[in-house]
């Protein structure tokens, strides 16, 4: 599971204005990690995302023989010898670099390199010992961190004596090492465990943490969204489209509940789909939408839906997870009257039918508006999400409801004997019925409304199964008990 970073105190946006933070409502929190926190730093393409794979066992980072693939902060929890950590794998650090994009990668580079407790600076051994190598360890003695050396790519053992280079960079350990194949990493990992601080006391992020996937096309606002709710920049922000490739886990809290926002890549249909890098994005989103409870759907309120929108909100209906659709960039729509935005909602609900149950909420990450009807959204969203019936009352109200509304099909009735809330996350009711193959998907609509209807469930997705019934649940309705 991704470990999530410190937070640091911020303010929220009112409506056109900067207000002072309430404890009361949203409050963001400079919290300290319960455990230690390892980064892992350097030149681009030196091979930080594949060490950072090869440490924590699996692939979380993007690795790809091109430079900058890495641009936000990632995190994922490791353990060696039974000394549990944080890992956290940063872009590639590069001076004198006029891309805008790059010199936001410097800052996100910074901010890892205050938040670790130990850095490996990771280096290539092939390339040899560079200036830009000399410039990073300078940097880095300014940090006053631990400093181990990974010389990367030493594949074999001539690679290995070359390492030997880079002791003139005034580390007192370093260590060839082949992120690739493996060489090395175990003294490597002997050498962070001892330098270790003690994990804190403070408690970890449990079940009751709610996940909220920010989703959506290229370009619409995911990563401005963050930042201005959590009121300060964790995610880059760029006009580029495609600008944040990983996807990483930001905890704040607000009104006294734990959350995680997690900021995904921008969603293309596979045919736009550029090379491995993008791939492994788009891939990376639709995960984190199976992990998380909510999904927050960002969509442009200039250019309206499009096709791409409808796609990612697909995505998110078969993550089942719950889902608010937020309108981004309202402020700036050519008719801020009440009815374009009217014509908006009508247009969503038209064209994406298949989350009507998901609450529209219209926002300007620019200006901070709207901001805490997206949190409030997501809250009820989420207690939807893990809404429970009784089964004394589900199956009175069910009893009525098929009562009311008979249904036959080439001659045979239609028997609904008994229901069930069978799990929730997302609720998940199960019929027991007398033949599954009479249950026409227009009465699983008619159930499916009533029960809408009745509880509301709104933000989440709700799930009818049916099966037949067996032994005593196939008995006569007037046989049967509903004893919870």
């Amino acid at each position: 599971m991704l470990a999530s970073s410190r937070s640091s105190a911020a303010e929220c946006y009112g409506a056109g204005h900067v207000v002072a933070l309430c404890a009361c409502q949203r409050k963001v929190g400079r919290q300290k990690l319960a455990k230690p926190v390892v980064a892992i730093v350097g030149r681009p393409n030196v091979g930080k995302s594949t060490l950072f794979n090869r440490l924590i066992g699996r692939r979380v980072a993007i690795v790809e023989d091109t430079p900058g693939v890495t641009r936000d902060r990632i995190y994922a929890e490791a353990s060696w010898r039974g000394r549990d950590f944080v890992l956290t794998d940063t872009g590639g650090i590069l001076w004198g670099d006029q891309d805008p994009i790059r010199e936001r990668i410097l800052d996100q580079a910074q901010v890892a390199m205050e938040e670790a407790d130990v850095i490996i600076m990771v280096a290539d051994v092939r390339d040899g010992l560079t200036g830009a190598d000399h410039d990073i360890a300078e940097f880095l003695r300014r940090a006053k961190r631990p400093v181990l050396v990974a010389a990367n790519k030493a594949d074999d053992e001539n690679w290995s004596h070359a390492a030997a280079e880079f002791h003139a960079m005034g580390f007192d350990e370093m260590f060839a090492i082949s992120a690739h194949h493996g060489h090395g990493i175990a003294d490597l990992l002997d050498a962070v465990a001892a330098r270790l601080p003690d994990a804190t006391d403070e408690p970890q992020y449990d079940d009751s943490t709610v996940r909220l996937a920010v989703v959506g096309r290229p370009n619409v606002g995911k990563s401005s969204l963050i930042n201005a709710i959590l009121g300060e920049e964790r995610v880059i922000v760029s006009d580029v489209a495609g600008t944040t490739r990983d996807a990483i886990d930001t905890p704040f809290t607000w009104r006294d509940r734990n959350l995680v926002f997690v900021d995904t890549a921008g969603i293309r249909r596979s045919g736009k789909v550029q090379g491995s890098i993008e791939y492994y994005s788009v891939l990376r989103a639709m995960r984190a939408m199976e992990r998380a409870d909510v999904a927050l759907l960002v969509v442009d309120g200039v250019s309206g839906l499009l096709d791409g929108d409808k796609r990612v909100g697909g995505y998110a209906k078969d993550a089942n997870c719950a889902c608010v659709v937020v309108v981004n960039k309202g402020d700036i729509a050519p008719d801020r009257a009440p009815r374009a935005r009217r014509a908006l909602e009508h247009e969503i609900r038209l064209q994406m039918p298949f989350l009507d149950y998901a609450p529209i909420a219209f926002i300007s990450a620019l200006r901070g508006t709207g901001l805490d009807a997206v949190i409030d959204a997501s809250m009820v969203s989420y207690d939807n999400y893990n809404r429970r019936i009784q089964t004394g009352e589900l199956n009175r109200l069910l009893h009525e409801w098929t009562d009311a509304r008979p249904y036959s099909r080439k001659g045979r009735e239609l028997k609904v004997y008994y229901g069930t809330m069978s799990r929730v996350r997302p609720p998940t009711i199960t019929l027991f019925v007398n033949d599954p193959q009479l249950f026409h998907f227009s009465y699983r609509r008619y159930l499916l409304n009533r029960f809408r209807a009745q509880f509301g469930f709104a933000g989440t997705p709700l799930i009818l199964n049916v099966r037949k019934a067996e032994g005593e649940r196939g008995k006569p309705r007037k046989n049967r008990t509903n004893a919870e």
